[in-house]
């Protein structure tokens, strides 16, 4: 199954001025660029600096490394170089903290290369480079689908962004923002399927309509022992859950396509989830999804002003 591709959105250039491009590998010097006997070179440029001087990122959003990928990254530098240099911040200790391109560093660490190019960038607080690693591997990186939904929480909840700011930062629609979200609430072995790549985000979403993790496992056994494909799968979603709903209650077809056409009108008024369920007796309930406080907030907001 294709595994998800993250498209290159505004990232650092939204954030940063735009710098000298690195175009030959075997280039030995570039602007401003200190000799590798130097002591530390200056924010706000391209330069080669030494591997050795490198730290890990802490806030590395990616958890899974494809060694066969890796393995096509170092041929690939071994041949033509580092095209495409890394971001780093200037440590207090003179050394270099990795913002982004933890690939390319140990690619070319293991290949033996004593040099990497590197943007230098000036970041003055941890927060600003949580989001900074977060939002240029998001932009860069072929991060799974979890590892997304884990950075999109992260923005949430440590550098307190709301779904809008993250969509914004990130380059796409909110819907695309509060759908990654959702994967989070699948169960633990179907996330851990999604990070191996044994089923795409296309699978998750179908499955997240089911009512309960029991069903959601029985549905993941399914496509993985009959491979199937994600149109297949949100078929039999559509078929379980209509199947489910005659067993509780069966309603006219006419007063079914009432039901949701005011379910639509719901959802595109408070621009999330929305389901009706109605009882035998005509009574029912609205449930209205919300993904994070700052959702609920404002949906609360929506609703007052519609009292008003």
């Amino acid at each position: 199954m294709s595994k998800t591709k993250g498209g290159l959105g505004r990232g650092l250039s939204a954030l940063i001025r735009p710098a000298q491009q690195v175009e030959e590998p075997h280039q030995k010097s570039l602007e401003r660029a200190p000799t590798p006997d130097s002591t530390v070179a200056e924010p706000g440029v391209i330069t080669h600096i030494p591997l050795d001087k490198i730290r890990p990122n802490p806030f590395q959003p990616r958890e899974d490394v494809d060694e066969q990928a890796l393995d096509e990254l170092k041929h690939s530098i071994d041949q033509k170089g580092v095209i495409q240099p890394i971001t780093v911040r200037i440590a207090e200790d003179g050394t270099y903290e990795l913002i982004s391109g933890g690939r390319r560093v140990r690619a070319s660490t293991e290949i033996g290369l004593k040099t990497i190019p590197a943007y230098i960038i000036a970041i003055k607080s941890r927060i600003e480079m949580l989001e900074l690693a977060l939002v240029e591997n998001l932009q860069r990186e072929h991060l799974n689908p979890i590892e997304i939904a884990v950075s999109y929480q992260r923005l949430m909840h440590e550098v307190e962004l709301s779904v809008e700011e993250i969509a914004k930062k990130v380059s796409k629609d909110r819907t695309t923002v509060v759908n990654f979200l959702r994967l989070l609430k699948l169960p633990e072995k179907i996330q851990h399927a999604l990070r191996k790549g044994m089923l795409t985000g296309g699978h998750a979403r179908a499955l997240l309509a089911l009512p309960d993790e029991i069903t959601q496992l029985s549905f993941f056994e399914k496509i993985i022992k009959s491979d199937l494909n994600v149109r297949q799968v949100e078929k039999l979603v559509r078929e379980f859950s209509k199947k489910k709903e005659r067993k509780v209650f069966q309603i006219s077809p006419a007063a079914r396509t009432s039901v949701d056409s005011i379910e639509d009108k719901i959802r595109r008024t408070f621009g999330t989830k929305v389901k009706i369920n109605v009882q035998a007796d005509g009574k029912g309930e609205i449930v209205i999804e919300f993904y994070s406080s700052e959702d609920l907030e404002r949906l609360l907001e929506l609703i007052t002003t519609i009292q008003q």
